[in-house]
């Protein structure tokens, strides 16, 4: 009887553990707690405001990240949005009948009508075409709901008649085939003809009239201007445009009216003095008026009735001009901003008298968004019956403020939806003088607390409970704080935009902690067209050095081309001071980090110019003593994907220059690969982190015997297919295509092993880790996609399995390693069917490199698939041994498996995912992923569990709770059972 009943208290016991035992699941209070997700737009290129009485204030835009979204006016909140494709760019946006969103994308070839309230598509058109040409979108005004009318739309060449109620596309005129660019069509209220007007060459203006009912070509004139255009060209009224001459000294007038056409000319210099140099008509849309640049100003020329320029303002050339707005009484305004320190004076006025001013507000900015580059104007009416106004301005770093009555309404930092570089940084340790703010509960509260989470274990909860529950983990989980932790969760993602800003973001809950726009990567007189490289960690001190802050190095080009010269910046990792920053300088073809840093800790870089010469920094003389002693054990790879080449290089002597620099180096050639251009041709390739962890370099089979892994840092993935099959899927057949990969020493340029795959076809995505890598492919013969897996081993260490030799000192084990040792490997390969086409692939990475591997891959539809590396183990068979079982090989099967729990992004959407980082934490078991697209996404991940620590929300009131009733029930049980026991005495 006594046995029973200690049976039954452990029992309860296992039970009540059972309770405080840590999940692994995602729950629905836990959502957030481990993870964060941002929605962004990018930067507006377009923007149509709809503040209609009846129903949401809202402007709807579109961006240069190919994004339509509807945003809260009041807010700047996304009511819905549309990531269309990569190369599906939104040509125009207009509203339509007030409740239709109609967009012209991917050069003329898409028209697309979107419900307003809910962002519905309603109906999608096709344009086909092959000619390269502007696109014009022209919607009648007086659309009425029920009544067929037609919706012009020219692109590719041609003009297209879409109806208005199912988007059926009604007639089609090629007009690429007249000779005809066009720039306008005019389509008058109650009229059946259209107008397309443009140039025929370069010296002759045209008209075009067209059937609305047919589209056929009723009549077209032309008439030749000697002086010949320029292409500029800005349309006043329906019958009248102005353009520059070819000189750009010019402006030309051009009148068409009853199929007469008139020219009249008048040169800059008469209308302006000192307007010496050229001209440049600026792409806004004034009626009656044209905005004209002349060297540092903008003037605004008006045409009057009798056919003469007029100029009536002039301002600075960087101040930025909204297209025209009609408000009360048919009057046109026109909104003006002018830059000052730290502030933005917005001016509105009225077409027809330049000298009143509208409104004239000042409103004080973030030094850090730079200057204004667009603005959308927008009117509404006051109370009082006036005018009043709100703007949407777009700054240079490509955020998003709605400004009205001098004051920043709201604002949005979508340049965080071009990212282009991610690194991380650590924040700086808790000090003690640093006082860190903690909240004390009192008893009743910390009870509170503890049986709200014991409801939620018990499935208790009802939804405010489960509410309460969320709120007081993230309040207790510290994840915000700005100094380290003690599993290196907390840390900084430094990431810089397209836009040449840095930003520093939390991986708590994805706050900015800092931004800074580097002065080094935006626009000025030495550097016209700055664009943004890389970024790499430039100084990481230790942690004893509390006194010193991390940095980061931030490269860029002052043009598109690789032999356009270079900048650079160094930024402080905690605050965003650019404490550095040097060019325009010397070209920069190729970044090279070296492992080696000085007593600073800067790291060395080697930057490789056009001409290969290689530049070292930092530029000290500590640095030049560090490099001159290693150079030696300096290599690196360069890959000319047009050429087909694949080379190696080593540094020599210093370069020879007209100005001597004894940090230049000369370079020189070790060895090249050439792959044939009429069979190969350079589409992917891909090498480990450098700062990639190895556990161990020995694997243990299941006969157990030892395999080496061939562990290398120069190991280079690369793929090649046929040249006629670098196109899209399915444009070859599968006897014309074959991919080709290779594995390759980058230091002696040795191929250590060739694969191809015949039938196959690109594009490729690959990862490579430890001794093996994963790529990905299309396979035309089975219309499927592929993974394949390629694992290598040093055979050359094979001898060191026999452990008696060891023992008697046989094994030369001190013998120094050579790259250039001839090391002969061995490897194995296995291909699996895979149901998803890939935009990013990655590898979970670890502090020690312990926990087991996941691959993590970014899928067509967005998300963030984890995938355990087991599936993809090329020693899978169809009836693995008892041994190989135990070993954790999972039998063979065609295809991987897609297992819906498995997807790290849950429910989410990273909509436009472009990359996928990971960053190792302290705790070996877990790593932290960063995705990144339109959309930001961080969570953390436990491949392996989180086998080495217990969860944030552990109960540990629940598990004393539970400690406690056990000795309570064993004295229980034992006062029972003596009792018991002298009872039966007794007997």
């Amino acid at each position: 009887m006594a046995m029973a009943i200690r049976i039954r208290v452990l029992l309860l016991f296992l039970f009540f553990l059972s309770l405080s035992h840590p999940t692994f699941s995602l729950y629905q209070d836990q959502v957030g707690l481990m993870d964060w997700h941002q929605q962004y737009i990018g930067k507006v290129k377009h923007a149509v405001f709809h503040t209609q009485k009846a129903g949401r204030k809202r402007v709807v835009v579109s961006t240069e990240e190919n994004v339509i979204a509807s945003l809260d006016l009041r807010r700047g909140e996304i009511f819905w949005r549309h990531v269309l494709g990569s190369n599906d760019t939104v040509n125009e946006l207009d509203i339509a009948l007030g409740k239709y969103v109609i967009t012209l994308s991917s050069g003329g070839k898409y028209l697309r009508a979107w419900n307003l309230p809910d962002g519905q598509m309603i109906w999608e058109s096709f344009l086909p075409g092959s000619t390269a040409s502007r696109s014009i979108l022209s919607i009648p005004t007086n659309l009425k709901v029920g009544k067929d009318d037609l919706i012009l739309a020219y692109g590719s060449g041609s003009l297209y008649a879409v109806s208005s109620i199912d988007g059926e596309v009604l007639w089609t005129k090629d007009l690429a085939s007249e000779g005809i660019d066009v720039q306008q069509l005019i389509h008058r209220h109650g009229s059946n003809i259209i107008y397309a007007l443009g140039f025929i060459g370069s010296s002759h203006f045209a008209t075009f009239e067209i059937n609305a009912k047919n589209g056929e070509l009723l009549k077209h004139d032309k008439v030749r201007f000697t002086g010949g255009f320029c292409g500029d060209i800005s349309f006043l009224k329906s019958d009248t445009a102005v353009a520059l001459d070819s000189t750009r000294s010019s402006l030309v007038s051009v009148r068409f009216r009853d199929g007469e056409i008139s020219i009249e000319q008048v040169h800059i210099s008469d209308l302006l003095l000192d307007s010496s140099g050229v001209a440049a008509i600026l792409p806004y849309k004034l009626i009656e008026m044209v905005a004209v640049k002349v060297k540092e100003f903008i003037i605004f020329v008006k045409l009057t009735n009798e056919g003469k320029f007029v100029v009536v303002g002039q301002i600075d050339h960087t101040a930025i001009i909204s297209d025209s707005l009609s408000i009360l009484e048919d009057q046109q305004a026109i909104a003006l901003i002018q830059h000052g320190d730290n502030k933005i004076q917005l001016t509105v006025k009225l077409v027809s008298d330049w000298s009143n001013h509208l409104i004239k507000e000042t409103s004080y900015m973030d030094c850090q968004r730079g200057l204004a580059q667009r603005i959308f104007l927008n009117n509404y009416v006051r109370t009082d019956r006036s005018s009043g106004f709100r703007a949407l301005i777009v700054m240079e770093d490509h955020s998003l403020l709605l400004v009205q009555q001098g004051e920043i309404v709201w604002s949005r930092e979508d340049g965080l939806a071009s990212i282009v570089e991610v690194t991380t940084s650590e924040l700086p340790l808790e000090k003690d003088s640093v006082s860190v703010a903690t909240v004390e509960h009192s008893l009743l509260e910390w009870l509170k607390g503890h049986v709200l989470k014991l409801k939620g274990t018990l499935m208790l909860a009802n939804p405010d409970d489960i509410a309460a529950i969320q709120k007081l983990r993230v309040q207790s989980s510290e994840k915000s704080k700005m100094t380290r932790d003690h599993n290196g969760f907390r840390k900084l993602i430094i990431v810089l935009t397209r836009a040449g800003k840095l930003f520093a973001l939390h991986t708590g809950d994805g706050q900015i902690v800092w931004s800074v726009l580097l002065n080094s990567l935006r626009k000025s007189q030495t550097c016209e067209a700055p664009n943004v490289l890389t970024l790499h960690q430039w100084q990481v001190p230790h942690h004893h050095a509390l006194d010193e802050n991390p940095s980061i190095l931030v490269l860029g080009r002052c043009g598109p081309n690789l032999d356009s010269p270079g900048v650079y910046s160094i930024v402080d990792a905690y605050t965003g001071k650019e404490l550095n920053s040097v060019g325009p300088f010397h070209s920069i073809v190729q970044i090279i980090p070296l492992p080696h840093t000085d007593s600073r800790e800067q790291r060395l870089h080697l930057l490789i110019d056009k001409d290969w010469h290689a530049h070292l920094y930092p530029r000290s003389p500590e640095a030049l003593a560090i490099f001159q002693r290693e150079v030696g054990n300096i290599y690196w790879y360069s890959v000319e994907a047009d050429n087909g080449i694949l080379r190696g290089h080593a540094a020599k002597e210093n370069c020879i220059l007209q100005l001597p620099d004894e940090y230049c180096f000369g370079t020189r050639n070790l060895w090249s690969i050439v792959f044939p251009s009429e069979s190969e041709r350079i589409i992917a390739t891909a090498t480990r982190k450098l700062n990639e962890a190895v556990h161990t370099q020995a694997k243990v089979v299941a006969d157990q015997d030892v395999m080496y892994k061939y562990i290398s840092k120069n190991l280079l993935f690369i793929a090649t297919v046929a040249p006629q099959a670098a196109g899209d899927i399915g444009s070859v057949t599968p006897d014309e295509s074959w991919l080709v990969v290779y594995l390759v020493d980058t230091i002696t340029g040795r191929i250590l092993h060739r694969m191809t795959h015949y039938g196959s076809q690109g594009p490729v995505h690959a990862v490579v880790s430890e001794n093996w890598v994963v790529y990905h492919y299309f396979n035309l013969r089975a219309h499927r996609y592929e993974m394949s897996v390629i694992e290598i081993y040093d055979q050359s260490r094979a001898d060191n399995k026999d452990v008696l030799k060891l023992v008697l000192g046989k094994h030369n084990l001190t013998s120094a390693i050579s790259a250039y040792t001839r090391t002969e490997v061995v490897t194995k390969q296995q291909s699996y069917f895979f149901s998803h086409s890939l935009k990013a692939i990655s590898t979970t990475s670890t502090a020690k490199g312990i926990t087991s591997k996941q691959l993590l891959i970014g899928t067509v539809g967005d998300q963030v698939l984890a995938l355990d590396k087991r599936f993809l183990d090329p020693r899978r068979t169809l009836n693995p041994t008892q041994a190989e079982k135990e070993e954790g090989i999972i039998p063979l099967t065609d295809s991987l498996p897609i297992i819906p729990q498995s997807y790290v992004t849950h429910a989410l959407k990273v909509e436009g995912l472009r990359g996928i980082v990971t960053v190792p934490a302290k705790l070996e078991s877990t790593t932290l992923v960063f995705a990144h697209g339109v959309d930001l996404f961080f969570t953390r991940l436990a491949p392996s569990k989180t086998y080495d620590s217990l969860t944030e929300d552990f109960s540990y009131a629940l598990l004393l709770i539970t400690i406690v009733a056990l000795v309570v029930a064993i004295f229980v049980t034992w006062i029972l059972s003596e009792r018991k026991e002298l009872q039966e005495k007794w007997r």
